[in-house]
């Protein structure tokens, strides 16, 4: 089993604003792509951790699984729409993917 964790960094004052969006993400578009909401868990930063920071978990099966998700992500057009209608609200340059093995 992994964990993928998909990390951004919110602009000042845009914070639930990209909360939100992360939350319809995974509604909308998670769910296209096998992500189930048993899978995903949406953290922010609180003690010893930026605030401004917000990182999505996935818990996968293997690498392969994590493939065929981002795969089918590329052809859905309604998230190509979503992070252009994101990029207002996060500080450009901070989202990144990190893959975590469970041990």
């Amino acid at each position: 089993m992994m964990i993928a964790r998909w990390h951004m960094d919110a602009r000042f004052g845009h914070k639930q604003a990209v909360i939100d969006a992360l939350k319809a993400w995974n509604r909308d578009i998670g769910e296209q792509i096998g992500w189930k909401a048993n899978q995903l868990r949406l953290t922010t930063g609180s003690i010893g951790a930026l605030e401004s920071s917000i990182e999505v978990e996935i818990t996968i099966g293997n690498l392969a699984e994590l493939d065929a998700s981002w795969t089918k992500l590329a052809t859905i057009e309604a998230h190509k729409q979503w992070s252009k209608d994101l990029e207002p609200h996060v500080v450009s340059g901070t989202q990144r993917w990190e893959i975590l093995r469970v041990v």
